[in-house]
């Protein structure tokens, strides 16, 4: 909290700052009425697997968790032995930012870190790097799996025909697909495109569906598509401290949020906001976006007095290299508060 008298009150440093939807925070008190079956067993759990199946268009099984790093490093673990190898951007969340979580869960399976434009990893460079891998060589990491985030740490999205494209990489190599969903519904709204397409019929066999960045108050889930894995990740989210004891309350929260298109709506309003954000700074002077604004991310390299002034008036958001700032808008973000922050640049690089 910023105490100065005269301080602004923007937050654009992350969609996690943001308060729960109010329909979520309706379910949860629908759930807490009455009693439940523990660990899973209870109606709102079967429902659940339901209404996922109905959203994906296929039988899926649903694994409600705690965070997105729970989710990408079970599921990744899933897919890589210890001595195997996970394709990833290098600028991937599960490489930079989850603390050796993948690392850790799977017993030392490596991050094979690959070079790409705006945040995503291109087909042609997985082939490449399938290529090189030394299969059979004991002293080489042996090719498990790859992973993918839709939409990237640069907020840009892969179109259906680059998910695609590194499924039947994935497929033709043996390994297995999996796709960070942190802000997923970012993702499909910018598509608009089915759930269905965006995943299993490219090629996913496993994804972190993201809902706490979107309204949610604390409520992540892994969505199995390929039901050889359902057994041994139960195992492993047991043995992780992830099997929710009062499962229900999970498992309200994402059964609201998919309800009636929620999530979708919530996700629409955060990637206008971001639209609105991106031209606004685009057509201003010294602004320069370094990545299409594709979701709710925008990434700006500004002068560094600049940055220090709308720090010092109590602005946040996250510094990157190089003069670059990156602004995250959310489903409760309004209109007002981009006016007032581009209002704000204006007045500090004027």
């Amino acid at each position: 909290m910023n105490d100065r008298p005269d301080a602004v009150s923007l937050n654009f440093r992350s969609d996690n700052v943001a308060t729960v939807a109010p329909e979520i925070l309706s379910a949860l008190d629908a759930a807490n009425h009455g009693l439940a079956a523990s660990y899973g067993d209870d109606e709102y759990s079967a429902l659940l697997n339901r209404k996922f199946s109905d959203l994906f268009e296929t039988e899926v099984t649903v694994f409600p968790v705690s965070t997105g790093t729970a989710a990408n490093a079970l599921s990744l673990a899933t897919c890589a032995r210890p001595y195997g190898g996970v394709y990833c951007h290098e600028e991937a969340h599960i490489n930079t930012a989850e603390g050796g979580a993948t690392e850790a869960f799977s017993g030392g399976a490596k991050l094979i870190a690959l070079p790409g434009a705006n945040g995503k990893l291109e087909p042609p460079t997985l082939a490449a790097a399938l290529r090189r891998a030394e299969r059979g060589i004991r002293n080489r990491p042996q090719p498990d799996a790859v992973s993918i985030t839709q939409a990237s740490e640069y907020g840009t999205v892969y179109r259906l025909e680059e998910i695609a494209a590194i499924g039947a990489l994935a497929r033709d190599a043996g390994i297995r697909f999996h796709m960070d969903g942190a802000r997923f519904a970012n993702a499909l709204v910018t598509l608009g495109c089915s759930a269905s397409e965006m995943t299993w019929r490219s090629g996913v066999n496993i994804l972190s569906f993201g809902a706490t960045k979107n309204g949610a108050m604390g409520a992540e889930a892994i969505v199995v598509f390929n039901q050889e894995l359902v057994e041994p990740l139960s195992y492993r989210l047991r043995r992780a401290g992830q099997t929710w004891s009062k499962m229900r309350f999970p498992a309200a929260q994402l059964i609201a949020y998919v309800e009636n298109g929620l999530f979708l709506r919530l996700a629409a309003h955060a990637n206008e906001l971001a639209s609105q954000l991106g031209r606004e700074l685009a057509a201003m002077p010294g602004m320069r976006l370094i990545a299409p604004v594709e979701a709710n991310l925008v990434f700006v390299a500004m002068p560094e007095p600049a940055i220090e002034a709308l720090a010092a008036a109590g602005v946040r958001f996250a510094r990157r290299r190089g003069g670059v700032i990156r602004l995250v808008t959310r489903f409760d973000g309004t209109p007002a508060e981009v006016d007032q922050f581009i209002a704000l640049v204006r007045r500090v690089t004027g």
